[in-house]
C-alpha cells in the first residue's frame, strides 16, 4: 500500500495526531483539542479516557503550549532575539494589552526577535509592529519563513556550487528517488557499508556515528523496528533542521526512506516541535508528491506534533512524547535501537543527518567523506547575532567562524565572543576564531559543535548577561526528573543574580564560589545532556571574560 499520512479528526488546526501501536489514548492531543490545560479540561479528560486527573494535569502542565493556554504571543527570549531587541517587543505587547509571555527559542534566531503566535512563528517583529497590532493580536503579521528572500544558506536553489553540496545535489527535487533506487540494489548490507564509508556523523548534537546505529537496529531480534525523524529543533542559535525541511523536504522523506527499507522498518514517525507550521506543510507535500509514483509502497508515514518542551530533542525524551507521556528521558541502557519506541528497536536521526543519505547513496560514501576537513562531510552551520546576514550557510566541516561569517557578509563589530553549538557549547573567546568548528576540534577546546547554532557577540556584549540569558533558558527547559539538573539549573541562576546584584550594591559578594562544584555534581549525576551541558554558558564565561565578573 502506498504512504499515507494518519488524520483524525480535524481540530480547525494544522496538527494531525500520530497512531501508536499501543492504542493507548494520547492526553497531550486530547489536551490540544480541547484548548489546552483550561479550567477543568483535566477532570473532563480523566473521566473520558479513564486515566487519573493527575496524570492528565502533569501530562498537560509538561508542555508550555499546553499548560498556558491563553496566551495571545510568545517573544523568544533566546539569546539571539534578545540582541535584537526581544525584551523591548515584550514589554511593548503587554502595554498594547497583548496576552504575552516570554518562550524559549522558536528557532528564527536569523529572523530575530521572533515572536509566536497561536502556533505560527512571526519574523523579525519590532516594537512598531506591536503598537501598530494594538490589541489585535491577529494584526501582528504572518509567517513568512517560507519567502525565498529570506534564504541565505548555499543549499537554496540561487547560491553556491552545486559541486560542494552535499544536500542540494545541483539539481531539481527527484520523485524518481534514484538514492531509494540504488539502496534497494545495493541490499541492507551494501546500503549500511556507504554509510559506513561516508564517516557521517549525527548533526543533531551527539555527532555518533551514523552507520553503528544503522547496524545495532539491524541485528535485533524481531521483525517489528521503527525509524524516527527528530524535527524537534529548539537549541538557541539553530534553525538549520527548518530550513531543510522548507527547502528540500523530499531529501529528508527519501532519507527515511531508505533507512526503513535497510533496516526492515514499515513504519516510519516524523516528529515535529509544535511550532513548525510550514515545516510541516512542506512534508506534506513532498510525501504526497512521492506518493502519487508509489516509489514507497509498503512504508507508512506518521506525524506527531510537539507541544512545546526542548527536552524532546533527546531521543529518548522524545519516544516518551510520541507514547503519550511527558517528555521526560529515559535511562540508558537500554538504548533507543535496541528499546525504543513500543519496546521495539528504533533509528532516530535528526533532519539534517537523514538529508545526508540520499546524496551519500547517489555519489558514494566516498564523495561525502572527502567534502570536509579533517572530518567528514559538509555541515550546515546557522550564524546569528552580530554578522551581516544571519543564515544557513552549508560549508565543509571543520571551517573556522572567521570563513563562516565571511559567508555570512562579516562581522557587525569587533568580535568578542561566540557560541558555536547552540546554548550547550558554552562560550568561547575571540583568540578562537581560527579554530576548527568541528567535532573534534572545539572538544579539545572544552566546547563542543553540538548542532551548529554559532551566535556571535560584538565587544557591546556583557558577559555576565550573555551568560545569564542561557541560564535562563536551561532552568525553564529542566523537565525536573532529576535533582542535580533541577536544582542546578535554578543555582546557577540565582547565583548569578546574587553576583549582580552584589555588585550593584558596591560589595564583593562570594555568589559564584560554588559554581565548579555545582557543574561538577549537574555532570556527574545528570540523567541526560541537558543537565550536563547546562553549566556551560556561565562556567565558560567565568574562564574566558574574568573581566566582565571582576566586583
Amino acid at each position: 500500500m502506498p504512504p499515507a499520512i494518519i488524520q483524525v479528526e480535524s481540530t480547525g488546526q494544522w496538527q494531525r495526531r500520530s497512531v501508536g501501536n499501543d492504542n493507548a489514548p494520547r492526553v497531550p492531543e486530547i489536551l490540544q483539542r480541547s484548548g489546552g490545560l483550561r479550567a477543568g479540561v483535566s477532570r473532563e479528560v480523566a473521566r473520558a479516557t479513564g486515566m487519573p486527573e493527575a496524570e492528565v494535569y502533569g501530562v498537560g502542565s509538561f508542555y508550555h503550549l499546553l499548560a498556558r493556554p491563553n496566551a495571545e504571543i510568545r517573544v523568544c527570549t533566546g539569546l539571539s532575539c534578545a540582541l535584537a531587541g526581544a525584551p523591548r517587543v515584550l514589554v511593548a505587547a503587554t502595554q498594547a494589552g497583548l496576552a504575552a509571555e516570554p518562550c524559549s527559542c522558536l528557532a528564527g534566531c536569523d529572523v530575530a526577535p521572533a515572536v509566536l503566535r497561536d502556533r505560527t512563528v512571526i519574523p523579525a517583529v519590532t516594537v512598531a509592529d506591536v503598537e501598530r497590532a494594538g490589541p489585535d493580536a491577529s494584526r501582528l503579521g504572518s509567517d513568512s519563513l517560507g519567502d525565498d528572500q529570506r534564504w541565505l544558506g548555499t543549499i537554496g536553489p540561487e547560491r553556491g556550487d552545486p559541486e560542494q553540496l552535499a544536500l542540494h545535489l545541483g539539481g531539481a527535487k527527484d520523485l524518481a528517488a534514484r538514492a531509494y533506487q540504488r539502496s534497494l540494489a545495493l541490499g541492507p548490507e551494501g546500503t549500511i557499508a556507504e554509510i559506513e564509508a561516508s564517516g557521517l556523523q549525527g548533526r543533531g548534537g551527539a555527532g555518533f556515528p551514523a552507520h553503528i546505529k544503522w547496524s545495532a537496529v539491524r541485528r535485533q531480534a524481531g521483525t517489528t523496528r521503527y525509524v524516527v525523524l527528530n524535527a524537534d529543533e529548539g537549541e538557541p542559535g539553530t534553525f538549520k533542521d527548518r530550513e531543510v525541511l522548507m527547502r528540500r523536504p523530499d531529501l529528508v522523506v527519501e532519507g527515511l526512506a531508505i533507512a526503513a527499507r535497510a533496516l526492515g522498518a514499515e513504519d516510519v514517525y516524523l516528529y515535529l516541535r509544535g511550532e513548525f507550521e510550514i515545516p510541516w506543510r512542506s512534508l506534506e507535500q513532498a510525501i504526497a508528491a512521492f506518493e502519487e509514483t508509489r516509489v514507497f509502497d509498503g512504508l507508512r508515514f506518521h506525524f506527531h506534533a510537539g507541544h512545546g518542551a526542548y527536552i524532546c530533542g533527546e531521543e529518548t525524551a522524545l519516544l516518551e512524547a510520541l507514547e503519550g507521556r511527558r517528555g521526560m528521558p529515559r535511562l540508558k541502557p537500554p538504548f533507543p535501537v535496541e528499546v525504543g519506541l513500543w519496546g521495539k528497536p528504533t533509528l532516530i536521526h535528526n533532519v539534517e543527518t537523514i538529508a545526508c543519505v540520499p546524496a551519500i547513496l547517489n555519489r558514494g560514501g566516498a564523495w561525502f567523506k572527502n567534502l570536509g576537513r579533517g572530518e567528514a562531510g559538509s555541515k550546515l552551520y546557522c550564524v546569528s547575532g552580530h554578522v551581516t546576514h544571519p543564515g544557513t550557510y552549508e560549508l565543509p566541516l571543520g571551517v573556522t567562524l572567521d570563513e563562516l561569517v565571511e559567508a555570512a557578509g562579516g562581522y557587525v563589530g569587533t568580535l568578542k565572543a561566540f557560541s558555536p553549538g547552540g546554548a550547550s557549547s558554552g562560550f568561547l573567546p575571540a583568540s578562537e576564531r581560527r579554530r576548527s568548528l568541528g567535532f573534534e576540534a572545539l572538544a579539545e577546546a572544552g566546547s563542543m559543535l553540538g548542532s551548529a547554532g554559532v551566535v556571535v557577540l560584538n565587544d557591546t556584549v556583557d558577559m555576565r548577561w550573555a551568560a545569564m540569558q542561557q541560564l535562563r533558558f536551561f532552568e525553564d527547559e529542566s523537565c525536573g526528573q532529576c535533582a542535580p539538573c533541577r536544582i542546578g539549573t535554578r543555582y546557577l541562576r540565582v547565583s548569578l543574580e546574587r553576583h549582580i546584584d552584589g555588585e550593584r550594591a558596591g560589595h564583593s559578594a562570594p555568589a559564584l564560589d560554588k559554581v565548579s562544584e555545582a557543574a561538577w555534581q549537574m555532570n556527574e549525576g545528570s540523567i541526560c545532556g541537558l543537565g550536563q551541558v547546562a553549566p556551560l554558558p556561565l562556567t565558560t564565561a567565568l574562564e574566558h571574560f574574568p573581566e566582565d565578573f571582576a566586583t
